[in-house]
């Protein structure tokens, strides 16, 4: 078995061929957890996961719909035909979804200052509206007692800030910082998440010098497909196999070491 710990088959991406991109999965022993970015995509991951074996569903608000107003995004196809429009984080919604047994964790939330207003009072409100919505969606996975996926895109000190004030665990997804990051993480005890973004930047030291046991596997799929399945293709769980071999490669390790370890890593972190 391998897991995949962040997934988006809930994404318009997968909408013609659903069926046989999870036939492959589950015929290739890959455990799927389906990430939500708003509330509906949330509701549509836990509808994968309570009508499909080896899925799970993780819910919660993703940062660029917090603060939308603050900023004009293109529309982006691979999750839906939609301007990305604000919502709010209205936990009675989310407190429903999270009545289902398949939902292991509250994501991705975070931080992203990637699309930031020009002025520097609009960057101010806009830094302080996420902020907001971050520390909110904390406490409601505390409340739970369930883990969080982070997001963090050029705002590694802010998380960084927030979590050292919060009881929180779970993972660093998609982790794109340096060893000094790396190393604030660890000791707060989250986990990191590497996915394909490792053949895009040069993450290799990380990757080396990231604990085995602190480790979590990813695709962030339809996102980052690896150069081996074609630059232009759609990245799907099964391509997780290639991630798995980098950091096997880079450790001087079998796959079925760093297959097995993380593996074990996300069963206890997600309770799975």
């Amino acid at each position: 078995m391998i897991i995949d710990t962040h997934s988006h088959l809930n994404f318009a991406a997968y909408k013609k061929d659903l069926a046989e991109v999870i036939k492959r999965t589950q015929e290739s022993d890959v455990v799927c957890i389906n990430v939500g970015t708003k509330y509906e995509t949330s509701l549509e991951a836990i509808k994968l996961a309570e009508e499909n074996k080896g899925m799970y569903a993780v819910i919660g608000l993703h940062p660029l719909f917090v603060s939308a107003e603050f900023m004009k995004i293109r529309t982006d196809p691979e999750e839906g035909e939609f301007l990305v429009k604000e919502q709010e984080f209205e936990v009675e919604k989310y407190k429903e979804l999270a009545r289902s047994k398949k939902v292991v964790a509250i994501g991705e939330i975070g931080l992203d200052y990637y699309y930031r207003p020009k002025t520097k009072a609009k960057l101010e409100q806009f830094k302080e509206k996420q902020k907001q919505v971050f520390l909110q969606q904390l406490n409601f996975a505390e409340e739970l007692s369930l883990p969080v996926i982070i997001h963090c895109r050029m705002a590694h000190d802010d998380v960084v800030e927030i979590l050292k004030i919060k009881k929180a665990k779970g993972v660093i997804h998609c982790f794109t910082g340096g060893i000094k990051e790396l190393e604030q993480y660890l000791n707060l005890g989250f986990y990191i998440g590497l996915n394909g973004i490792m053949f895009k930047m040069d993450l290799d030291e990380v990757i080396i010098k990231c604990p085995l046991d602190k480790t979590l596997v990813e695709t962030d799929c339809p996102y980052l497909t690896p150069p081996a399945e074609g630059k232009d293709n759609r990245n799907e769980p099964i391509f997780v196999k290639h991630v798995i071999q980098k950091v096997a490669d880079l450790k001087g390790l079998t796959f079925e070491e760093v297959a097995e370890a993380t593996t074990q890593n996300a069963k206890m972190l997600f309770k799975i």
